[in-house]
């Protein structure tokens, strides 16, 4: 078979599906199976002059808004992209956005469209500020999910309660197949090391989404209570400056050490011993099963697919949103232990290579695709 994977970003950014699918590619590629990889260049920008009309809701009633504007002037690049430079035909594509699959789908007519949903970009932007709830740039990107069903020949997502996340906004979402991220464990080489201090490290974009505000007074909480550690932020984004200024105001300055944007962090992370992030949403969360893999100790926030990653104390700890003391008494026990802390990275580790390998989503994707292809 011949498969078209259709990013949005290019394959060479790290985290989440834009590192994993050129893994994907190469799995597939030993197998014999012809896969593409196609994405929108960062350079691509103001090209796309055609008008764009959805079946499902009047695009003219968000007209003037400079987000949805943004975003349609996007996909009308996507698709000037693509007539510009994909001349090929397929078997099957498979999409990991939804400009990109309404535009795949738009372009090739009689080819089977599906796409993996990843996350939320609504939720991403309300959470960060951007936009507010129930406005009107939420409304239009929420409409998008009933655009996709209508439009595509299949749809899955990454972890249950997303698929839970997008029910209100679509007709049947029992016929979405959920397939988790999975990750190919030979990049992860865990180390055997000693350290005098625990190690914290943390792995995001530096958004509000993220929680790393909540993870600072954490960590300060964690200071009062006598307990050293090194917390290691890497990542870089808006919020920096204003994180890097938290951190002075709660004496905690010297014991963090922000890195900026890393492209392997994976080959860092063995070094330290937890690994915390208390975001206040995750469609899935993969860098968890990244840090599980590394062999580190996780604590994560009980929301969306970071609860389907983390059995509370047994391969992990759980910590409500919003919550610093809640995540600081965790960081403590982990901190305070190292042989419970050895454990439960153990544990990580196993339920990680277990369910989160790539070789399972391989599989997965294999009888998706062939099925498919066999309705058809």
């Amino acid at each position: 078979m011949n498969i078209l994977q259709a990013l949005f970003f290019p394959p060479e950014q790290p985290g989440g599906v834009s590192s994993m699918v050129p893994y994907i590619q190469d799995r597939f590629t030993k197998l014999g199976w012809q896969m593409e990889l196609f994405s929108l260049p960062k350079r691509v920008r103001g090209k796309g002059q055609e008008d764009i009309v959805f079946e499902t809701f009047d695009i003219t009633e968000f007209a003037g808004n400079p987000i949805v504007d943004k975003y349609l002037q996007t996909f009308r690049d996507y698709i000037w992209w693509t007539r510009l430079r994909n001349k090929g035909s397929y078997d099957i594509i498979h999409a990991h956005h939804p400009i990109a699959a309404l535009v795949m789908k738009q372009l090739y007519p009689d080819t089977p469209v599906m796409m993996t949903i990843h996350s939320s970009y609504e939720r991403e932007l309300i959470l960060n500020g951007k936009i507010a709830e129930n406005g009107p740039e939420h409304l239009f990107l929420t409409k998008l999910y009933g655009e996709l069903e209508v439009k595509l020949d299949r749809l899955l997502t990454v972890s249950e309660s997303f698929r839970t996340y997008i029910s209100p906004y679509i007709k049947d979402p029992s016929l979405i197949k959920v397939i988790p991220n999975g990750f190919d464990e030979k990049r992860f080489k865990p180390i055997a090391h000693e350290n005098a201090v625990p190690q914290l490290i943390t792995v995001c974009r530096l958004v509000p989404a993220k929680g790393l505000d909540v993870l600072l007074r954490a960590c300060a909480e964690l200071k009062r209570n006598g307990h050293p550690f090194v917390l290691h932020i890497i990542g870089d984004g808006p919020i920096r400056e204003e994180l890097e200024q938290l951190a002075v105001e709660l004496d905690l300055y010297d014991d963090i050490i922000f890195y900026g944007y890393m492209l392997h962090p994976e080959e860092f992370m063995p070094f330290f011993d937890i690994f915390v992030l208390p975001s206040r949403a995750e469609a899935f969360g993969s860098v968890f099963a990244e840090a599980a893999l590394c062999w580190l100790a996780l604590v994560g926030t009980n929301v969306g697919g970071i609860a389907e990653q983390i059995d509370d104390g047994v391969n992990g700890l759980l910590v409500p949103p919003e919550d610093p003391i809640a995540l600081a008494e965790a960081l403590e026990k982990l901190v305070s232990d190292p042989i419970y802390r050895y454990n439960i990275a153990r544990s990580g580790w196993d339920k990680a290579k277990k369910v989160y390998s790539l070789q399972r989503v391989i599989s997965q994707l294999k009888k998706v695709y062939l099925s498919y292809k066999t309705e058809v």
